[in-house]
């Protein structure tokens, strides 16, 4: 029988040695585990994610007992020993159940004598873990971040929101739906609660089409998906496409469309006298935006396969709302994706922030006189915030900050042309956002 503990290292030596992203991994994993109920689901999915949080600390601490070095291990053993010692630092899981559970696993995949290594090394683990307080367990949060990233995070913000970001991954966020009309959210709060009476359903805190759900399961078997009636997507993403302004009749650009969400939020504001065309590098995001649009009864008029870092390719004239929703470093989604924290590099924040700047400034040449630009990244690192601004502006002198026009943007950034969500705030993922003005 599958057990989550099982699942959890599985995952975890899926992201090392396939470099998979956690959250799809877990979720494959859960797709075949059928059998499991909802605790033993969330049981998996904080040992995933909170074993990868704090994964550096923890290699540390078993390493003190391995002579060898954890990177002599089979990345198996490995992905055990750091789920048992993650249950017994932070869960407080008995050390006589953690262990057992890692050591009979450990001799299933390896056999019997790894099974007594494994067996001596985490007696050692839980010695240890019954003797540290809780300070040293918050201090292993920040402590497990590569040294370039606290830096930078302390950088861009205070010393104690870095470590609060750091610190937000605690427990698992909710999945985040968008429906597609804010007048008819509560009747779909109602519907999807009918659906899963096990589940948690609220009004998200700052988009207006927001919902906010726990333990619901796979969200596209709830009703009202396959209808088009809404589409999952994090809330400050949502909130992001909203600070465009785009309104009934206008054109908008969606520079970095993706799959295609933020799209959807524009076709739905501009309407059917509007127009949005959308880009995106990758022609095959770009098929997969036109068949999400197609399943909300929307459409782009137009969708360009573009390298902005060389050219506009084959976008042409000029829009009213431009949206850079720019690649970086993810910095922002930490508590989703805890795996960012153990593969970005300096190299990255730099490589990243060239591109950033590059594609906002070949997009500004699109925005009309009296248009609009937003440049979003889910990222708070000053690099790719602040520094991409002061660029852009050099750049294109007749690109103008100014303040957001959207009141439900206002309520969050107030007059500021430029602010940050930080999920230790507000709830979302933590994300930079600017406005510009073509005078």
């Amino acid at each position: 029988m599958t057990r989550p503990r099982d699942i959890a290292a599985h995952v975890l030596t899926r992201v090392e040695k396939q470099k998979a992203f956690a959250a799809a991994a877990l979720e494959a994993e859960l797709g075949r585990a059928v059998q499991l109920d909802a605790r033993d689901r969330a049981l998996a999915t904080e040992l995933v994610y909170g074993s990868l949080r704090v994964q550096p600390w923890l290699a540390g601490e078993i390493a003190a007992f391995v002579p060898r070095g954890m990177d002599r291990l089979d990345a198996t053993v490995r992905a055990h020993l750091i789920v048992a010692a993650y249950q017994l630092f932070f869960m407080r899981v008995p050390a006589f159940a953690a262990v057992n559970e890692a050591v009979n696993a450990v001799r299933s995949a390896r056999g019997t004598r790894v099974a007594a290594f494994a067996n001596a090394v985490l007696r050692r683990v839980a010695a240890r873990a019954e003797a540290i307080g809780e300070a040293e367990r918050e201090e292993a949060v920040f402590a497990s971040a590569p040294a370039w990233m606290r830096a930078a995070l302390e950088r861009a913000l205070s010393a104690a929101d870095a470590r609060a970001l750091l610190g937000s991954g605690g427990e698992v966020p909710a999945v985040a739906i968008r429906v597609e009309r804010a007048e008819e959210r509560t009747a779909w709060i109602d519907k999807l609660q009918a659906a899963a009476p096990q589940a948690r359903f609220e009004a998200g805190r700052i988009s207006p089409l927001a919902i906010l759900a726990w333990g619901a399961g796979k969200p596209q078997r709830l009703p009202g998906w396959s209808e088009g009636a809404w589409s999952v997507q994090e809330e400050g993403a949502q909130l992001a496409a909203l600070a465009v302004g785009a309104r009934e009749g206008s054109t908008a650009l969606d520079a970095c469309a993706g799959r295609g969400n933020k799209t959807a939020i524009l076709a739905r504001a501009v309407g059917a006298t509007g127009a949005v065309d959308a880009c995106d590098s990758s022609p095959a995001k770009l098929e997969r935006l036109g068949s999400e649009l197609s399943r909300l009864g929307l459409a782009a008029r137009s969708t360009f396969a573009v390298d902005w870092t060389v050219g506009s390719g084959d976008v042409r004239g000029e829009y009213d709302n431009v949206l850079v929703d720019a690649p970086c470093t993810g910095v922002g989604t930490l508590r989703r994706r805890p795996e960012i924290a153990l593969r970005r590099t300096t190299a990255d924040l730099e490589t990243l922030t060239r591109t950033q700047i590059a594609i906002a400034t070949r997009a500004g040449a699109h925005v009309r006189s009296g248009g609009s630009l937003v440049y979003v990244v889910c990222s708070v690192l000053r690099e790719e915030g602040e520094d991409v601004v002061d660029a852009l502006v050099r750049a294109r002198p007749e690109l103008v900050p100014a303040p957001f026009e959207v009141a439900e943007v206002r309520a969050v950034a107030g007059d500021a042309p430029a602010f940050r969500l930080l999920p230790h705030l507000v709830g979302t993922d933590g994300y930079f956002l600017a406005r510009f003005v073509r005078r």
